[in-house]
């Protein structure tokens, strides 16, 4: 069985799935949604996916949204427990799991995410004069504000849920890389070395 991923593979989210389920050797087709001409916003996409937006899986049948909540369920679904995700009978590598994924979405992707479409996204889809230097700063001020915090994390512990390589790494790593490729490379700054080996460990995580 092919699991079916509905998205547009230059999108973050959907490359964060395909990631997933390249780790797993989860045979899968990528079925491109055209976000240009507004595919995700028509009725007959919202009916998988209420929001419009992308991606989704079917996996025989099965709809499932959001990057986080597929990537869980494949990594439950298809061999991922103690590869990608904590034995869910280990209660407490499970809680710092969870710990670690938080702190992601909550301290990571939000400032990452307008860090790269302020800059990168707006350039790359040629809208270079809608760029805002204030937003920029908004954006870099959070991000940065929240380095100590992930220096001390990673000067503990190999990886962010602990020292086992987790779906919680692989969440940090396309938005990370667009960050750096937007030239905020203090990311690799002397002055976090352990945030600057985890980005040089054997995948990419910040």
């Amino acid at each position: 069985m092919v699991v079916k991923l509905y998205g547009f593979p230059s999108l973050t989210c959907t490359k964060t799935v395909c990631c997933v389920l390249e780790e797993l050797d989860v045979p899968y087709e990528v079925i491109i949604v055209d976000i240009f001409r507004g595919e995700h916003k028509t009725r007959a996409y919202k009916t998988k996916q209420p929001f419009g937006l992308v991606p989704y899986i079917d996996d025989d049948g099965f709809v499932l949204y959001e990057s986080r909540a597929i990537c869980r369920y494949l990594a439950l679904q298809y061999g991922g427990i103690g590869k990608l995700i904590p034995d869910p009978a280990d209660v407490r590598k499970t809680a710092l799991f969870e710990q670690a994924a938080s702190v992601e979405e909550h301290n990571f992707d939000r400032p990452a995410y307008g860090l790269v479409h302020e800059e990168h996204f707006k350039n790359l889809w040629g809208d270079e004069g809608a760029v805002s230097e204030e937003i920029l700063d908004h954006y870099r001020s959070a991000l940065e504000a929240k380095l100590e915090g992930y220096e001390a994390i990673l000067s503990k512990q190999k990886y962010m849920a602990g020292n086992e390589f987790s779906l919680v790494d692989i969440f940090h790593l396309f938005y990370g890389s667009l960050v750096d490729d937007a030239g905020f490379n203090y990311l690799r700054s002397k002055e976090y070395p352990n945030i600057a080996r985890s980005e040089h460990s054997d995948i990419e995580v910040i």
